[in-house]
């Protein structure tokens, strides 16, 4: 087993919460003094392990191996998204084939928790995941597209594809996160996706989707409205998450002024996510 660890201030907890939750192999802990904490994630390659390391810094080292036998089994219970999804971190087949067999009406998606990933059930993605059940059954029968900004995993994408979407493109800044969302693609033996590294701030959207979905940080998410205006259909849905709560109301009137309005909002723990629509 290969133990990579980083010393972090503690005013980006709630980033490192983000990358990490849902991996069973991540520890972050507190250091004395609650100025700074240390990040910690299980590897069970020493390539994996190097490859956090390049793109986060901090250190590697090697730790017995018996160790990781046992942090290596768990496997979270299904997320259940409505009447209409399971998201499932086991790598078996066999677990996979008996959930689809015991939900025949629900699409199963594999989503293993990666050395940077967790399995699509922290508060911001799982409530994306509803709002895009019910984005997608409003839209039954219709052609539509999703674009993903700041995917990650890609589960988003998967689900859209597997409820209808005609086709998705997903996006992150992170280079890490393209290449295990290419890897869940072909998981999920599902096609239709195009993953691409892009800065959405630095990103031109070159044409326009009936859905967009924005999970980032407020403060990129702020910048990034005019953009997500622009790539946005006149009748268009859109869904953010990955605010604060205390950053909610500046980020919801920037939002206005970039004019997208939102119609639902949900708070769960200290995160916001809302959709919203196109007003001008």
């Amino acid at each position: 087993m290969w133990h990579w660890s980083k010393l972090s201030s503690i005013k980006w907890l709630d980033a490192w919460e983000e990358r990490f939750y849902g991996n069973p192999n991540s520890v972050i802990n507190e250091i004395k003094g609650g100025k700074s904490i240390r990040v910690e994630v299980y590897c069970d390659s020493e390539e994996e392990a190097n490859a956090i390391q390049k793109q986060f810094g901090g250190s590697v080292r090697l730790v017995k191996e018996q160790n990781w036998a046992a942090l290596s089994e768990v496997v979270k219970p299904p997320l259940k998204i409505r009447d209409a999804l399971l998201i499932t971190g086991s790598r078996e087949r066999g677990v996979v084939e008996e959930l689809k067999q015991q939900y025949p009406k629900r699409e199963v998606v594999r989503m293993p928790a990666e050395m940077a990933f967790g399995t699509g059930d922290h508060a911001t993605t799982s409530t994306c995941l509803r709002m895009l059940v019910d984005v997608a059954r409003e839209r039954k029968g219709q052609n539509w597209e999703m674009l993903d900004l700041g995917c990650g995993t890609a589960v988003l994408a998967i689900a859209a594809r597997l409820m209808g979407a005609e086709a998705c493109e997903a996006h992150d800044f992170d280079p890490q996160a393209v290449r295990v969302s290419e890897q869940n693609l072909v998981l999920n033996k599902v096609d239709g996706i195009r993953v691409m590294c892009q800065d959405v701030l630095e990103w031109q959207p070159q044409k326009q989707w009936e859905v967009v979905i924005a999970n980032l940080f407020s403060t990129i998410l702020q910048e990034a409205f005019p953009k997500i205006h622009a790539a946005m259909k006149d009748d268009g849905d859109f869904i953010v998450s990955g605010i604060l709560r205390e950053q909610w109301e500046e980020t919801s009137a920037k939002a206005e002024e970039a004019g997208l309005q939102f119609s639902k909002v949900i708070r769960k723990g200290k995160w916001v996510s809302a959709r919203g629509l196109k007003v001008r």
